[in-house]
């Protein structure tokens, strides 16, 4: 004859359907806010180094325009292509301007025992096919002593495709214009004092980013 049933220990139970639905769910919220701090922490680092790589690009043009600008030459002996043109345009109610300049600085190659051989140096802008608002940089160089000739011209180089605001303007001593242009000037003042740069950037994922600089130019000749 067999005896009474003994009750299963609690030990020994297994879990109910709704204590394993609760942990199912308690482990569905703790993965997803360990999901969304993955992400989160990715976003962030993207958009910092998004950003990072920006500033760096406007930093890097910044150095190179102020230092072709800086060496821009008006020399009596030996004679020199006085030239610095400077175009103010307006675009989508920003100032997107060019700039050519004749300049000792071209590519940064300075001479170590004297003066280097004229480069003419040109920036200009043009929309950016793909991005509203934005505008392609970019420098083309040919040496200044073929003037006539276009031969001796570098291709364009790409410095940027997310300019949104280039603002070029050139101090005569006495005014801040808008625009320059050397061949209308008569010697010796050909050349403007000083040239200030403001430049945004866009960045894609975030606030447009601003460099500005003022670059004074040793071979101007102030006229008063």
């Amino acid at each position: 004859m067999r005896g009474p049933a003994h009750p299963r220990s609690r030990g020994s139970a297994g879990f109910t359907l709704l204590e394993l639905m609760l942990a199912i769910t308690i482990l569905s919220v703790v993965l997803v806010m360990i999901a969304g701090s993955f992400n989160a922490v990715i976003h962030s680092k993207v958009h910092g180094e998004s950003r990072l790589n920006v500033d760096r690009q406007g930093r890097a043009i910044l150095w190179e325009l102020s230092n072709e600008i800086r060496g821009a030459v008006q020399t009596p002996l030996p004679p020199s292509n006085v030239l610095l043109i400077g175009k103010g345009q307006m675009r989508d109610q920003a100032p997107i301007d060019a700039i050519a300049v004749s300049t000792l600085a071209a590519g940064h190659r300075r001479a170590i025992i004297g003066i280097d051989a004229e480069q003419i140096v040109s920036y200009s802008i043009t929309p950016n096919p793909h991005v509203r608002k934005w505008y392609v940089l970019t420098r083309t160089q040919r040496s200044g002593l073929l003037v006539s000739s276009s031969a001796n011209a570098t291709a364009p180089i790409e410095l940027a495709d997310n300019v949104v605001l280039l603002h070029i303007k050139y101090f005569d001593g006495n005014t801040w214009s808008e625009s320059w242009d050397s061949t209308a000037v008569p010697p010796p003042g050909q050349l403007p004092l000083a040239v200030s740069i403001d430049l945004v950037l866009g960045t894609g994922n975030g606030p447009e980013m601003n460099f500005s600089t003022e670059v004074f130019l040793p071979m101007a000749v102030p006229i008063w």
